[in-house]
Parts: C-alpha cells; sequence; structure tokens
C-alpha cells in the first residue's frame, strides 16, 4: 500500500495485521434481508514509520457507517456509566470547575456522559453524527447538534459565541477519517484558557494483550502517546499531563490546552509513558511487524479449544453484540456450526443477525431457557459486569470464558 497517512502523510508500507476482509462491524443483519449478500471489505491496518499512527485503509466512508441506524447507546453499559459519572467528579474536584463554564463533548451519543454535568446545572452541548443516538440524547435534556465534528463546525460554532471550556472527547480519535481536521477543530473551538480531555484505547496495550479484535473498520486509527502527543503539537495544542486508564482494556486519558496557555504546568507523566514506549519498542518496526504472528497464534488456540468444546458434544452460545466480537468471529471462521446464538441487552441489536458469521441475537433471558454449557463473553471488557449479572448459569453448570489475549475459561 502506498496511500498517505492520514497524519503525516508519509506513503504507508509496512503491515500491521491483515484480518483479511471483513463485513462492517456494526452492520446488523436484519432476519428478511438474511438471504442477501453483503458487502465485504480489506481489513488491514498498516504502521507509519515516520510518525507511529497505525491504521486501517479507508474502504469506506465514515457516512456510511454512522448511519441513523447505529445500534451502540453508551449507557447500555452500568460500567460505562459508572467511569462516566466518576470522571465528572474528578474534573469539577481537579479543575475546580464551575456551572458558568460551557462542556461540550465530541461524539456524545446517548448523553451518557454530559448528563451528569447537565444535573449540576453545567451548559451543555454535545456533538454527535448518529441521529438516533442524538434523539435518544436530547430525550435526556441534552442539546445535541447531530452533525460530523470538524473544522468547519468548529467555526461555525464559535462565530455564534459557543465556544468549550471543557472539550471532551472519549473513543472518538480512532473514529476519525481526517485526523489533522478534526484536530484543527478541537483548537478553534476550545476557549483560550480552556481544556481537552481525550479518552483512546492504548496501541501499547492493544498490542502486549493481543487485542486485535478491536481492529475494524469504524476504527481508522490505533494511539501510542508517542503519536497523539505530536498530533497535538501540530495544531499548537500540549499534552499537559496523561493517565492511564483500564477501560477498554487499556486506555489513555490526556489533557491538553493550547499551547500559549500557561495554566496547568505540565507534570512528568507524558514524558514517563513516551519513556516506556519506548522501551517497548513503539519506535521499532520489528515490533510492529510480529503483532500478525500473534494475532494468528491467537486465533489457532481459539479454534482448537472451541473444536474440543463440540467434540464434547457442548452448547456454546455469545454473550454480545460488540464491533469487536464481530472482527474476532469473521476473523477466525465461526458461525453458527459453533456458536448457537449470542444475547444483547441493547434492545437496538436484539433479533437481527451479526455479520458475517450471521449469529442470532436475542435478549440475555435466552440464556437462562436454554442452559448452555459455556457463554462466550465477546465484549471481554466488561466481561466481570456480565458475569456478576448473569452467574445463575452456575445452577447448570454452565461457565464463561473469553478469549483475548487467550482463551481463559472463568471460575
Amino acid at each position: 500500500m502506498n496511500s498517505p497517512c492520514r497524519f503525516c502523510g508519509k506513503p504507508l508500507q509496512h503491515t500491521f495485521a491483515d484480518l483479511g476482509s471483513q463485513p462492517i462491524a456494526n452492520d446488523l443483519i436484519a432476519p428478511g434481508d438474511a438471504h442477501l449478500k453483503e458487502p465485504f471489505y480489506p481489513l488491514h491496518t498498516y504502521v507509519c514509520d515516520g510518525c507511529w499512527l497505525v491504521q486501517c485503509e479507508s474502504v469506506h466512508r465514515e457516512h456510511d457507517i454512522f448511519t441513523d441506524h447505529y445500534p451502540y447507546f453508551s449507557s447500555t453499559s452500568s460500567s460505562w456509566l459508572g467511569h462516566a459519572k466518576a470522571y465528572v467528579e474528578m474534573m469539577i474536584q481537579r479543575f475546580g470547575l464551575k456551572p458558568a463554564i460551557r462542556v461540550i463533548e465530541l461524539a456524545s451519543n446517548d448523553g451518557y456522559l454530559l448528563q451528569y454535568f447537565h444535573e449540576k446545572q453545567f451548559t451543555v452541548l454535545g456533538i454527535e453524527p448518529t441521529s438516533n443516538t442524538a434523539r435518544a440524547a436530547i430525550a435526556k435534556g441534552i442539546p445535541t447538534i447531530c452533525k460530523f465534528f470538524g473544522a468547519d463546525v468548529a467555526e461555525e460554532l464559535k462565530a455564534e459565541g459557543r465556544g468549550a471550556d471543557l472539550l471532551i472527547g472519549n473513543n472518538v480519535l480512532a473514529h476519525v477519517p481526517d485526523l489533522n481536521d478534526f484536530v484543527s477543530g478541537i483548537r478553534i473551538l476550545l476557549e483560550p484558557t480552556g481544556l481537552v480531555t481525550m479518552e483512546f484505547p492504548h496501541l501499547m496495550q492493544l498490542m502486549q494483550q493481543r487485542q486485535f479484535d478491536t481492529i475494524y473498520h469504524e476504527h481508522y486509527s490505533y494511539y501510542s502517546m508517542l503519536t497523539v502527543q505530536s498530533l497535538f503539537a501540530h495544531h499548537g495544542l500540549t499534552v499537559f499531563d496523561v493517565s492511564e486508564i483500564p477501560t477498554h482494556g487499556g486506555s489513555l486519558r490526556i489533557f491538553a490546552k493550547h499551547r500559549d496557555n500557561t495554566a496547568h504546568a505540565e507534570t512528568g507523566n507524558v514524558g514517563r509513558l513516551v519513556e516506556k514506549e519506548v522501551a517497548a519498542g513503539l519506535k521499532d518496526l520489528a515490533t510492529y511487524r510480529t503483532f500478525g504472528a500473534q494475532v494468528e497464534e491467537t486465533r489457532t488456540e481459539l479454534l482448537a479449544f472451541l473444536r474440543g468444546l463440540k467434540g464434547k458434544g457442548k452448547s456454546i452460545v455469545g454473550y454480545g453484540a460488540p464491533a469487536k466480537g464481530n472482527t474476532l468471529l469473521n476473523y477466525c471462521g465461526i458461525n453458527t456450526d459453533i456458536i448457537d446464538y449470542t444475547v444483547d441487552l441493547a434492545p437496538s441489536k436484539q433479533n437481527f443477525l451479526l455479520p458475517g458469521s450471521r449469529i442470532p441475537i436475542h435478549s440475555p433471558g435466552k440464556i437462562r431457557e436454554t442452559r448452555p454449557d459455556y457463554v462466550f463473553i465477546l465484549p471481554w471488557n466488561i466481561k466481570q459486569e456480565i458475569v456478576n449479572a448473569h452467574s445463575y448459569i452456575s445452577e447448570w453448570g454452565g461457565r464463561f470464558f473469553t478469549a483475548i489475549p487467550r482463551v481463559e475459561v472463568m471460575e
């Protein structure tokens, strides 16, 4: 591949992971459309040897992925709501935030986070490209603009006097095809003394924990601190602090400001994390080249485990219908020959079929009805939440298991 890196523009030549051809991970199939052929696209990631950004080929326009029928609603997960609420409390305490400021969230989904600022009388605004989740936020009383964020939208809002004193972006950087336009928009929208916080899965954790299933077409890019620091600096923004947090299998939360903002002294956390990444080989192409072999090893181990269970006559179902689960199932060639069905708490996903594998999605009550021997947790990042809520499967000797980084049967 010789297309340019979406940050620095250098031609991309080095494969990170090639997961074959796959459907769009969140394109659930309506039962009435099961006879129709669905499109598959290459799911091939590369690493740029100039800025170390890992990225997918652009095979689909973001307007075709983030549609009116987007199935992911952030409020479905109780642990994610707890994370959002704790963030709000932390920010108010750490920075002494007062309700007079304006809080804007990019990719605000169904208002899962802004609702907690709203409860405390802050002025809030969500910017969300998927209209069905935006409507859900508005129904909660969260003002929401249904647009893709970039420099143009930032200019419009700033001209209306709606700049951001606190600008939030949780798990949105991965979804952005035009990085420079997006971060330029952040610079434009942020007030001179404003703060930015962004959360995103940490590339180092993805590699060390073999989280290849977090790679899908909707995720255009995968970030290290090395890359993000350079990206923000390129647009006149300084990352003055960073925290390593456990969400999504290991994420980073960065704190940034305008370069000429003298408030908020830089901590040593950014430098220490960059040193850790360099020590882990994130500035060495050889490190990235080994990832593909590790992914293949995980697939081999998982398929051997599943075939062993089926050979013993065991029944297997899934839990969850996350995008990451669809990457894993399609890469491994797992379908209804192995997994009878999966379940999901989100009504927006129930009664559909998973893309590619065509595994049916039911409500969680189906597990109690059919009493499977094994339940395969696809959203492994919230596995404890799932186990706690469905511990009743032990009544008939059922067991949960996950596959990332390796197969683990939970006791």
